[in-house]
């Protein structure tokens, strides 16, 4: 009998999922997000239909709906047990219902599901969140539809939501999605960007303010969908007050005003252009199998584990003399270049620079904790504030206790984590960054690495903040309670965002004020705010579900923390009674929605149909990253290598819809980079030598550069360092992110030596490499 082509389960069971659409509404730099699923059930008995996908973990779910045989069904925040048990019941009597759930392991993992679906229904169901949009490395507000579901690799012990959810690879997803966006900002809308096709950008007004921007038609959901927002003007400090509803009781947070206020801190200009010589830079490198999968869904891209090396390359080029450093990678176990964290020097920066060229995906699955017990067990160096800089495709299973670990220890060290490709967990990446008071990247689609990390390490090399305090200036009357936890950190030109809850009565009419007020390098700095104390009445109460998300997870991290039961059991009370008197769902709650107007049960066995989501490359990949491991590495990776071969199981492929394979093909040896050839020649103490291998890259002769060199410079490294920097500022500007920090130190080590007629030196580099490069630009 011949098979028809298309996506089912190993049973031939259909998909009852058919379509998603999201639409977005962007105002300054918040998201309100309202995406709507489309079931339908095309089998002879009615099904419930599972569904685990992931979401951003700083979203704050406030409405989940549903619709079916022209009945609304809005759902309600109850105690989880207390939902579930609501749900189970309903179901097993007949009756429609809707359940939708944050997992226990992390908050950026979600389940819904939807019961008793009658044979030949449809029904749609909505979910509603909002979301603070990040602010870009070039200024862009970032705003990210997770699709990519990866398995999380949870240690011996554990369970993961995500195990039990069926995957598929990405380009075989059964249902497609549709996206719009309105864009407002007072700023202008200069341009929206996307790694997925998008329709012209329409500007709606004159001035440019409003935009509507759409996914291309016939998009199928299978990758992360990103939009990069970008306004006309730079981030401005604001204040934004939103009225409370009339009808909540009086004294709780609905009922009050609640503000909003974002800092963009400006640092003094010696401060950025100076570079620290002390520090402990402790690099915590993914070396899992998941980390032999591409960069981006294309073909012929970069693995992950490649732009990881070459990112290390470029990191330990750009370290300050003088400082300690120690390279650790982690899998299913872990290993560190040095038992201890070394001196940086050339010596100890040769070796580290031969390790990591060696450094392959070989470490089975990924366990983050072990490795970080490790490094916090090691005592700090005195004068050297240590900073620990994570890279990892975050599939991990255990995120609340490794964000926890981080918090315990969060005095002793900075964190910075970067999540590598499509799939990293949300909620680890920034939980860990927030608590060691450190800053978050994200690396996915065609992102190059290296800018945005070198955007940390500047961050990581700037003096710490010290004494951050908010002081208010309002009407006697107004009474200030913070949302947010205190403010432990402050980075040149980042957001800092802060919400409070204002309660008391004033003029509307009156004008209030807060001072942030920081000491960075024995320096005082305030930066002062004013305001109307006027709220706004139409925003939707946008500001209160997001300071309401804010206080609840500040309060789950603290009833985490507690020993006692007692203590936990009153704090867990209060996240759940807050949860309620705010429609937004937690840990401890979830929506529950039961159609009580059907007046006849939904009659036949009921068929349970989990929803696919995409899972990335990962399984071919690890099963390459084997042939680097031991047998007992082999054995520590399994349950990770047999969850995601599980996970492919539950899905196959007709024959018809697959083409035939194409004989191997021998890989093309990709061409090195001529700017990570250069860097790779740099010492440690910013200078290069004059040999073949710095001619090669510049295109000379040693020979003929060396004729070429002014008579007056002292020696080679002098002459050599300058043509350095002359082809990094004459070729590669555009990639000066990248090469900025290692370039200061080139300027800094010319600058120790004496005598050196840079303008003549400048101009003779500038003819034979052909390039226009003033002194003034080099630093110089």
């Amino acid at each position: 009998m011949e098979r028809t082509c298309g996506l089912l389960t190993l049973k031939n069971e259909p998909v009852p999922l058919k379509s998603v659409s999201v639409e977005l509404s962007v105002r300054g730099f918040v998201a309100d997000v309202s995406s709507t699923l489309q079931y339908e059930n095309q089998e002879s008995s009615p099904v419930e239909a599972v569904f685990v996908f992931p979401m951003e973990s700083d979203s704050a779910v406030y409405r989940f709906q549903a619709q079916i045989g022209g009945v609304l069904i809005e759902a309600e925040v109850r105690e989880k047990q207390e939902a579930q048990d609501e749900y189970d019941d309903a179901v097993s009597s007949g009756q429609q219902a809707f359940l939708l759930e944050e997992s226990d392991e992390s908050p950026d993992v979600f389940r819904l599901s939807v019961g008793s679906l009658p044979p030949g229904k449809s029904t749609s169901v909505s979910l509603s969140y909002v979301t603070e949009l990040a602010v870009q490395e070039d200024g862009a507000l970032r705003f990210y539809l997770p699709a990519v579901l990866n398995p999380r690799y949870t240690p011996a012990g554990g369970t993961s939501l995500t195990v039990s959810a069926p995957a598929i690879p990405g380009g075989s997803v059964p249902y497609s999605l549709s996206l719009s966006a309105n864009i407002r900002s007072p700023s202008g809308i200069d341009r929206v960007q996307s790694n997925c096709p998008l329709d012209p950008l329409e500007h709606l007004t004159e001035d440019k303010t409003e935009a509507k921007v759409n996914l291309s038609p016939g998009h199928k959901f299978d990758r992360d969908v990103e939009l990069l927002v970008y306004y006309k003007n730079a981030h401005q400090p604001t204040t934004i007050l939103e009225a409370g509803l009339p009808s909540a009781t009086p004294g709780l947070l609905m009922a009050d005003t609640v503000a909003m206020l974002s800092f963009y801190p400006e640092f003094p200009v010696a401060v950025l252009s100076s570079l620290s010589s002390c520090g402990e830079f402790i690099f915590l490198m993914d070396r899992s199998g998941s980390m032999t999968c591409q960069m981006n869904e294309g073909t012929g891209g970069l693995q992950r584990i490649k732009s990881a090396r070459d990112t290390l390359l470029l990191l330990l080029k750009s370290l300050p003399l003088g400082c300690y450093f120690n390279i650790y990678g982690f899998g299913s176990t872990f290993e560190s270049f040095f038992p201890d964290s070394v001196v940086y020097t050339q010596d100890t920066m040769a070796l580290a620079v031969e390790k990591v060229k060696t450094m392959e995906a070989d470490l089975g699955g990924t366990e983050i904790l072990e490795p970080l017990k490790e490094i916090y067990r090691k005592p700090c160096r005195d004068g050297h504030p240590r900073q620990l800089l994570l890279f990892t495709d975050g599939e991990v299973g255990n995120t609340k206790e490794v964000i926890d670990l981080v918090k315990t220890n969060a005095l002793s060290h900075r964190c910075f984590t970067f999540g590598i490709g499509e799939g990293a967990s949300s909620s680890l990446i920034k939980g860990m960054a927030r608590e060691g008071s450190g800053h978050p990247q994200f690396i996915t689609g065609m992102d190059r690495m290296q800018p945005k990390v070198m955007q940390s390490l500047r961050f990581a090399l700037q003096p710490a903040v010290h004494d951050i305090s908010v002081k208010w200036d309002l009407p006697p009357a107004v009474k200030v309670s913070p949302l947010s936890p205190p403010l432990k950190v402050l980075f040149q030109g980042q957001r800092a965002l802060l919400y409070v809850q204002l309660t008391g009565q004033c003029d509307s009419e009156a004008a209030g004020s807060v001072n942030l007020q920081y000491t960075l390098t024995d320096v005082s700095i305030k930066n002062e705010l004013k305001f109307s104390c006027k709220p706004d009445k139409d925003s939707g109460l946008t500001i209160h579900r997001l300071g309401a998300r804010t206080l609840i997870r500040s309060l789950e991290e603290e009833e985490r923390a507690k020993e006692w039961q007692e203590e936990r059991k009153a704090l867990k009370k209060k996240v759940i009674e807050l949860s309620i008197q705010s429609g937004v769902s937690c840990s401890h709650t979830a929506f529950i929605g039961i159609n009580k107007d059907s007046k006849e049960p939904v009659q036949g066995p009921l068929l349970r149909r989990n929803i696919p989501v995409v899972l990335r490359d990962a399984i071919e990949n690890s099963k390459k990253a084997c042939k680097y491991m031991s047998p007992t590495q082999k054995g520590l990776c399994g349950r990770f290598f047999t969850a995601m071969l599980n996970k492919a199981r539950m899905c196959t492929f007709r024959p018809s819809a697959v083409a035939p394979s194409a004989p191997a093909k021998e890989a093309a040896k990709p061409e090195e980079d001529p700017m990570l050839q250069l860097i790779s020649l740099q010492r440690a103490s910013g200078s290069w030598d004059l040999d073949q291998k710095l001619a090669s890259v510049l295109g000379k002769t040693e020979e003929e550069i060396a004729s070429k060199m002014p008579g007056e410079v002292p020696n080679n490294a002098l002459w050599a360092t300058v043509l350095a920097l002359l082809w990094l500022y004459g070729f590669k500007l555009d990639s000066k992110d990248e090469w900025q920090v290692l370039a200061m130190k080139a300027v800094s080590w010319i600058k120790g030596h004496k005598g050196l007629d840079v303008t003549q030196c400048v101009q003779v580099g500038n003819t034979l490499l052909g390039c226009q490069v003033e002194p003034q630009t080099l630093g110089l």
